[in-house]
């Protein structure tokens, strides 16, 4: 699987552009090949050319068919002659996606410390694709061209015949693919992370709930308002329908738990709500939902009605609990304003009523810095967050949390590192997002909280989120915290 990447730059009285800024965006060194040893093969990165007039980075990507297919990681009957008789190896596909994910991450953030505007703006871009599966619709225009001509691409097919001393066969499922058009390099890289495997139907790995995280990262910007939103989709999620559902849902900028669906007609355009799905019977919940139902369980149980989701990111949690009519002040902390913003969004806080807007306030704050406006509450929630903290910052988190804010409890989830072995496109050594900085197992993240609890005066039980495996545990660890006396942090620790 081969892709190539080229920039042109332009050098005169009128415009100074270095192609060599390619070569910044990308992370990747002109003057040298690289490899990458990934769960779907080798991975090599070079440049057939490298001037200030022309750039071009190419991404090849070498799998072993045979140890493709007999393979557990992806399934499949490793005696079925199907599994060896096919054009996967070699046709761009998920794997190619997933190369492209790994080897070339921080472009696709859009980050960039030595060429930060250039990361930013529009370049002049030329993607060349091998092959690509472009099926051909019934007035013969082929799916590439469906699906990117709307991104502002212009898209060239080549499609040779299947076999050119059969003309009777017909041409070629796949093509040789061209896409030119001025695009942020990172969002070029995202829509090809989506649509590649899209374009190929057929993931080759098992889809998990972090598969609706992951579809909306990439496709923030441009998968909302594509014409073809709804088979991307349900393609890339492998055609589970809980997820689809729950995807298209958010894309819309909906909530999907039954409490917010009173005010769903108010708040869809017409248009938008005939691509709301029905619910789904029996469909799958995601683990994200599981824990957000956990940390309202926990919530209930200790009587809360005053609550502060602190890290609460684009409002996950912070939906769910204004629904519910028993929190009466709920705060929504965190440091990053893009995400309170999307939050905000989110909330419909523009269209709420002044009674909502009073129940509800979004602040900005660090999990590791005393903020008063988080002191006294009932409840406090950390949930997805500590991982995200460097272990040496620990220190400043239990005190601005357990010691100045002093909640009357605490909910915390993190990923529970033991199950990690069970997420099959995980490869061993790796964490389940690239901004965690540790991931725990369950003897260490009791033994955190046993000692959290202790000095400062909370009492501290465990509680599985999601499916318990026998050998392994859940994939989310969570531990509720109770102030078990109204003593001060120095009383308790005396």
């Amino acid at each position: 699987m081969l892709v190539t990447i080229t920039t042109r730059g332009a050098v005169g009285a009128s415009a100074d552009v270095d192609a060599l800024d390619l070569s910044h965006l990308l992370h990747k060194h002109p003057a040298r090949a690289q490899q990458f040893s990934l769960s779907v093969g080798e991975a090599h990165v070079f440049y057939p050319s490298a001037t200030s007039e022309e750039c071009t980075a190419a991404l090849l990507l070498e799998v072993d068919p045979v140890g493709l297919a007999r393979s557990q990681r992806f399934g499949g009957d490793a005696e079925a002659l199907s599994q060896y008789v096919n054009d996967r190896p070699y046709a761009s596909s998920s794997m190619l996606a997933v190369a492209i994910g790994q080897v070339f991450r921080t472009a696709m953030g859009g980050r960039s410390e030595s060429r930060p505007e250039r990361a930013a703006a529009p370049m002049d871009l030329e993607i060349r694709l091998t092959s690509v599966p472009s099926a051909l619709s019934a007035d013969g225009e082929g799916l590439a061209t469906r699906l990117f001509a709307p991104l502002g691409w212009t898209v060239v097919e080549d499609r040779p015949p299947l076999d050119a001393t059969r003309p009777e066969w017909g041409p070629a499922s796949t093509v040789g693919l061209t896409l030119t058009g001025s695009v942020r390099l990172g969002q070029a890289l995202r829509q090809l992370y989506v649509l590649l495997p899209v374009l190929d139907d057929a993931k080759h790995y098992w889809v998990s709930d972090d598969e609706v995280r992951k579809l909306l990262r990439a496709g923030e910007g441009w998968l909302a308002d594509h014409p073809l939103r709804d088979l991307i989709t349900e393609r890339y999620l492998a055609h589970q329908r809980g997820m689809v559902a729950d995807a298209t849902d958010r894309l819309l900028g909906l909530d999907a738990d039954a409490a917010d669906t009173a005010g769903l007609e108010a708040r869809v355009a017409p248009a938008a709500q005939a691509a709301v799905p029905e619910p789904v019977a029996d469909a799958p919940v995601p683990l994200y939902r599981r824990r957000a139902d956990a940390v309202l369980t926990a919530l209930r149980d200790v009587g809360a009605h005053t609550v502060a989701d602190i890290g609460c990111g684009e409002g996950a949690l912070l939906v769910p609990l204004m629904a519910d009519r028993t929190f009466t002040t709920i705060i929504g902390a965190d440091v990053s304003p893009r995400e309170l913003a999307r939050a905000e969004r989110r909330l419909h806080l523009d269209d709420a009523s002044d009674t909502e807007r009073a129940r509800i306030r979004l602040v900005q704050s660090s999990v590791t810095y005393v903020d008063d406006r988080l002191a006294g509450l009932d409840a406090a929630v950390l949930m997805e967050v500590i991982e995200h903290v460097d272990e040496s910052r620990l220190p400043a988190l239990e005190a601005s949390v357990f010691g100045a804010a002093r909640p009357g409890a605490v909910v915390v989830t993190t990923p529970n590192a033991d199950h990690n072995v069970r997420f099959p496109t995980l490869d061993a050594g790796h964490f389940r997002h690239t901004d965690h900085r540790f991931e725990w197992t369950r003897s260490e993240f009791r033994a955190w909280a046993e000692r959290v609890a202790a000095a400062n005066g909370y009492a501290v039980e465990y509680r599985p989120v999601g499916d318990a495996d026998p050998e392994v545990g859940p994939p989310t660890q969570m531990a509720l915290f109770r102030r078990s006396s109204p003593t001060t942090r120095t009383e308790a620790a005396a």
